[in-house]
């Protein structure tokens, strides 16, 4: 077995067992101080997701070592690509863009990296390991590409 699938394996092993927090009866829960209450409809960005900064910054390739799908036992399937590998340098931040489906299922993920030139950094790569969600999908046999390299495929 890849060592990155025995990982990501474990780790949704592991998550799955953990146990879950709940608050005893007749308990209110509050956010934290600070944060907006009413706001429940705006969605979090992933790290991943292009920022409205990275116009500022450098573009540059990634080193993608290990790659899986994994599919969660849910209805509809939910599906995670799972990535990982190097940055050039410790600097650099993962951005990646999943398109939808086209015509023939083909989902394609861009995935690159971004730095800021005006920073000095260590010349050492760097290690990562990313959980990108992929979403759900209609019923049809589906292929994952990533930078253009056949990742995996599923049936939903």
């Amino acid at each position: 077995m890849k060592p990155l699938t025995f990982v990501f394996t474990l780790t949704m092993l592991v998550m799955s067992c953990a146990p879950v927090a709940t608050l005893p009866p007749d308990t209110v829960a509050t956010s934290p101080a600070g944060t907006d209450q009413n706001n429940s409809e705006t969605p979090v960005m992933p790290s991943y997701a292009p920022q409205p900064g990275d116009k500022n910054l450098e573009r540059s390739s990634l080193y993608i070592g290990e790659s899986v799908l994994i599919l969660r036992e849910s209805f509809p399937v939910q599906v995670v690509l799972g990535l990982g590998g190097e940055f050039p340098t410790p600097c650099h931040q993962l951005r990646a863009i999943v398109n939808p489906p086209d015509i023939e299922n083909k989902i394609l993920v861009e995935a690159y990296t971004v730095v800021n030139p005006q920073l000095n950094c260590i010349q050492v790569l760097k290690p990562f390991q990313e959980m990108i969600e992929l979403g759900t999908f209609p019923s049809g046999h589906y292929t994952v590409w990533v930078n253009g390299t056949l990742i995996g495929e599923f049936d939903s």
